[in-house]
């Protein structure tokens, strides 16, 4: 059993402004320009997201290349040297509108008609004869067929129409689509031709418990690819791919307790540049030789820094980097080899930067069952002999939490409570033992993780056991109110946001573009008709009547995954026994809140909440 100890002695807190905590950088999204002589990025412009570039080799010809004064730019890419693609719109819910912008001459012009059709991009978005591949589903909402896109305004061309349970594309090294997955969200099969229009032949066969993701294909051997894959093994590695048959013919990296991240192959240079894992902190192997000695003049500038690669141009010229601890939110830069020189190009938060923070470290524990379950401390300034805690649960669970800069754990420590945040089992980045092991656990044995951590930390002398609340959002929500219903002894209040409170009408509201991943989801959390009594058992809705803790709750009224009838009825349920409920609804908002003034009434609520029943 390990556990780590903060050594923060006895440091003075100041109390930091809740708005400082969120206060998002006007610069983001930098990108390379395929030759690494520009960097494009969104900057603001008239209160709305535009794109930006700056030229590194003539600076005098940086300038902004969009003008949006009524929506943002969602996103963009570089296609060419000279030309980006980009998307605006009002929201995220908005139609699609997609252009094209020629940098040298500022021109703009619509890529294909304005439709309410979503759009998907494939491994790559470069440019192949003046085209770029897309999936889009505009002949029906729930399938996504293969078109090219052409740059010149001319339209999109149908190459390949889904036959029904292609769910994944991966383009070849000259443009085209020989690789193929297929899913039923239980079953994986992927798929090879030789050239397009040609049948597709099944190559490899996975279940939901084995994993194979192509990232790319292999420099100068049409035949193989580059991917992260379990097969035969519980950690994913990465490895170099036989494509006609299947087979794995090198392993280029693994790591015995961690899965390799999916990052670090890139496109243009058609390799995999560098692999990372998450232990304790974000461990970086660089594999190529020129990018090694970048990186390493890098890190002797940054020696206390995680360093993540962000992008990085064909021939090494220029690379974007982010530097971070757990209590710096850090900064961008870029390195340019001619000059050998190191440049800022935006403080990640600059409201921050000399603020001091508590640690966040690393914690193990043992399980009931006795499997080891890892998560993070995040402590505030000021050492006490126990700490009030709350329990920060991440989303998924098919995702986990990380070390680095958490705004909200550091809002949360900053306020006087340490931040208990569990890589329950169903978490990813531990190998599909350990993933697997939470299929069907969403009321099991994943609650009993996160509460035999926090009885942990109170064996520990760590946690304050009359002073620890419960918090998340999605299924940290929903982990807040199940705690709530059937473990209110351990915990003295709770918090969700969207948190799901009828599991039958989260399986009711799965979009249909979604549908393929359905059996996927029966894995996980279950069969709403055949397991009718676990959903009934494990819905918070049909506990109320057990709830006796304080409850805060959060409810967007688009969210798409909790209902707010379900809600509603929830906080009904739980007022009528006159348990004190705080119940703050969003007409505009989703499972997410986006508008600032919404996310800064959040914390206002979570802070006063917290006070009222921690203090």
């Amino acid at each position: 059993m390990l556990f780590f100890l903060c050594s923060c002695g006895g440091a003075q807190q100041s109390t930091i402004p809740i708005p400082d905590f969120f206060e998002k950088s006007e610069k983001t999204n930098f990108k390379l320009s395929p030759d690494g002589s520009k960097i494009a990025y969104l900057g603001l412009e008239d209160h709305c997201r535009n794109i930006f570039v700056l030229d590194i080799v003539n600076p005098d010809s940086s300038k902004q290349l969009t003008y949006q004064d009524n929506m943002n730019v969602q996103y963009f890419f570089w296609t060419t040297n000279d030309s980006i693609v980009y998307s605006n719109s009002q929201s995220f819910e908005d139609s699609l509108r997609l252009y094209t912008i020629d940098v040298r001459y500022e021109l703009s012009k619509l890529l294909i008609p304005v439709d309410d059709h979503r759009i998907r991009w494939l491994n790559t978005t470069r440019s192949f004869d003046g085209t770029i591949l897309a999936l889009m589903n505009k002949r029906d909402s729930s399938v996504f067929d293969l078109y090219r896109i052409r740059l010149d305004g001319a339209g999109s061309t149908l190459i390949d129409q889904n036959p029904g349970n292609f769910s994944s594309w991966f383009a070849s090294n000259d443009g085209k689509v020989r690789l193929v997955m297929s899913s039923d969200s239980v079953e994986e099969t992927f798929w090879h031709r030789t050239e397009e229009g040609m049948p597709f032949n099944s190559v490899i066969k996975t279940d939901f418990e084995s994993t194979v993701f192509p990232l790319g294909p292999v420099k100068g051997n049409a035949n193989s690819m580059y991917a992260l894959s379990n097969l035969g093994r519980d950690k994913l590695a990465l490895v170099e791919m036989e494509i006609q048959h299947g087979k794995e013919t090198k392993v280029i990296f693994e790591d015995k307790d961690a899965d390799v991240n999916r990052e670090g192959y890139f496109f243009s240079n058609q390799e995999p540049l560098f692999s990372a894992v998450y232990k304790n902190h974000k461990k970086v192997t660089v594999h190529n030789p020129k990018l090694a000695r970048i990186y390493h003049r890098i890190q002797k500038k940054f020696d206390d820094y995680s360093i993540d690669i962000l992008d990085v141009d064909s021939m090494f010229n220029t690379l974007i980097f982010k530097t971070y601890t757990d209590r710096n939110p850090g900064s961008i830069y870029y390195y340019h080899a001619d000059k050998d020189k190191i440049v800022e190009l935006t403080t990640q938060n600059p409201k921050l930067t000399e603020r001091s923070f508590g640690k966040m470290e690393e914690v193990a524990f043992n399980s009931r069952d006795g499997r080891t379950i890892k998560g993070y401390l995040t402590y505030p300034l000021k050492a006490q002999k126990s700490y009030p805690i709350v329990v920060l649960v991440h989303d998924g669970p098919n995702r986990r939490d990380v070390w680095g800069f958490n705004a909200e754990a550091q809002f949360l420590a900053n306020r006087g409570y340490a931040v208990f945040q569990v890589n329950y089992r169903g978490s990813t980045g531990f190998g599909k033992e350990f993933f697997t092991a939470g299929f069907k656990q969403w009321g099991g044995e994943i609650q009993n993780d996160i509460s035999d951590g926090v009885t942990w930390l109170i064996h520990q002398g760590i946690a304050d056991k009359d002073r620890i609340a419960i918090m998340g959002s999605g299924f940290g929500g929903y982990s807040a109110l199940y705690a709530a219903c059937f473990n209110p002894t351990l915990y003295k209040c709770a918090i969700s946001s969207s948190g799901y409170t009828n599991l039958f009408t989260y399986f009711k509201e799965i979009p249909p573009y979604y549908q393929q991943y359905l059996k996927l989801y029966h894995q996980i959390i279950g069969h709403p008709t055949r397991e009718y009594e676990l959903f009934k058992a494990i819905s918070p809705l049909f506990h109320a009547e057990k709830v006796n803790i304080p409850i805060l709750f959060f409810q967007g009224g688009k969210d798409r995954h909790s209902s707010v009838t379900d809600a509603n009825q929830f906080v009904q349920k739980v007022k009528n026994r006159d348990v004190p409920v705080r119940y703050i609804y969003k007409e505009e908002e989703g499972k997410r809140f986006r508008k600032e003034e919404n996310i800064i009434q959040y914390y206002q609520e979570v802070e006063a909440f917290l006070a009222t029943y921690l203090n």
